[in-house]
Formats: structure tokens, sequence, C-alpha cells
């Protein structure tokens, strides 16, 4: 079992079993969702999920939800009757262990911004860098 949270708590959840997948997608629809260059998802049959809490929700597209904390704005779930019958995406970063579900894959690479490529190879800093 796996349990998460959004930053300020108003939402947990809890999902059981393993997931089908868990990918970071680079879709324009994720980046402009959730402000980042890509996200991390694990997909779960909704029946293993246990939500405590209510998600704001908002129909992101045709057949697309995604779902948020109202209270402080985390991103947390995505469901889509059509592509993901009977199954919700729960959002990685969210997840009380991060290191719990691993991606095993990047997917819509097609959408992934054009500097990606090379991000592996920019400089790493334990913390954030202190002045010149």
């Amino acid at each position: 079992m796996v349990t998460g949270k959004c930053q300020c708590g108003a939402i947990r959840y809890e999902a059981s079993g393993e997931p089908a997948y868990s990918a970071i997608c680079h879709c324009g629809d994720c980046r402009a969702s959730a402000g980042a260059p890509m996200v991390g998802w694990a997909l779960f049959p909704q029946d293993q999920v246990t939500i405590s809490g209510e998600p704001v929700r908002y129909q992101s597209s045709e057949n697309a939800v995604r779902h948020f904390c109202g209270v402080c704005g985390t991103g947390l779930f995505y469901t889509n009757a059509v592509i993901f019958p009977g199954s919700i995406d729960i959002q990685t970063a969210t997840l009380d262990d991060p290191a719990a579900l691993p991606p095993q894959a990047h997917i819509q690479m097609a959408e992934a911004a054009p500097w990606m490529e090379q991000a592996h190879e920019l400089p790493k800093f334990d913390r954030y860098p202190v002045g010149p």
C-alpha cells in the first residue's frame, strides 16, 4: 500500500496493490496543469484507491479530469473514462514515500520541452547554490 497527501494535508489517499505503471509524463497538458516540465504518475484501479477529503475537479480536455486540493492547489489525480476506464492516475510527487513508485518510463516525449534531452547534463547542486 502507498499513501500520500496534498501539501497542506486537507486531502489524503491510500492505494493498494501494484500500479499498472509509474511514468513521467511530458505532455503539454501535464506541463500546463502542474507548471512544471514533467509530472510523475502511477495508474491504479479506482476501487483500490481511497481518498479522504474532497478534491476540486477541472475538466482539462474532452475526457480528462484533473483533481487537486482547493486549499493549497496541489495536483493529485487524473481520470479519463475513455483512455483509462475504471482507473485513476496518482501524481507520484504527492506520495508520502517518494521512493515507493520509481518511474519506469518517460511518456509523451513527442511533446517534451525541447531542452529536455539535455537536462541531465545541467550542473547539479545538493542545495540551492549561494551567490557567486
